[in-house]
């Protein structure tokens, strides 16, 4: 599908600045740090303060996300990392379990913008980390999902039935 474009949804705005944390797995330092650097472009693009934390690979990096969404206070989340197939079958575990635990997070209220590259080669990994700029893509769907949740954080949230005086 070489070729195909894709469209990208236009920055969010937002009227106090958000605050992110992104969390990345340097096994491989030069994917991470240009997966780093995308992210921090797209949220510098919109005022977001944010700061970064390095784990030690990918199969962490939910977890230290879930400990930030207990002691910290963020309004979301990136997650940086790159997992590239080798000849055991660990790389299936590592994506699936770190992809699913995301998604978990993300189900529970967590804004997080998945940038966890998983490849077949290092090659699709330095392109996927440059000129696709996974991780600030993966910033910005962190950031539509904080807009999300602030539009909709103060609409009443009723509980099925009215009692004896609402009309």
């Amino acid at each position: 599908m070489a070729g195909q474009s894709h469209y990208e949804l236009p920055a969010p705005r937002f009227d106090e600045a958000p605050k992110l944390l992104i969390v990345v797995a340097p096994y491989y330092r030069d994917i991470a740090d240009a997966l780093v650097a995308g992210a921090r472009r797209a949220l510098d693009a919109v005022g977001a303060t944010h700061e970064t934390v390095e784990v030690p690979g990918a199969l962490e990096i939910p977890t230290a996300i879930r400990i930030a969404q207990r002691t910290a206070d963020f309004d979301g989340f990136v997650a940086l990392g790159c997992v590239i197939r080798g000849e055991t079958t660990h790389y299936d575990t590592v994506c699936n379990d770190s992809s699913r635990a995301l998604t978990l997070l993300g189900l529970d209220g967590g804004c997080i913008g998945n940038g966890i590259l998983t490849v077949e080669t290092y090659e699709q990994a330095e392109v996927r980390a440059g000129p696709q700029d996974k991780g600030g893509g993966a910033a910005n769907a962190a950031l539509h999902l904080i807009a999300l949740s602030r539009r909709w954080s103060g609409a009443p949230k009723g509980i099925g039935f009215r009692t004896g005086g609402e009309g």
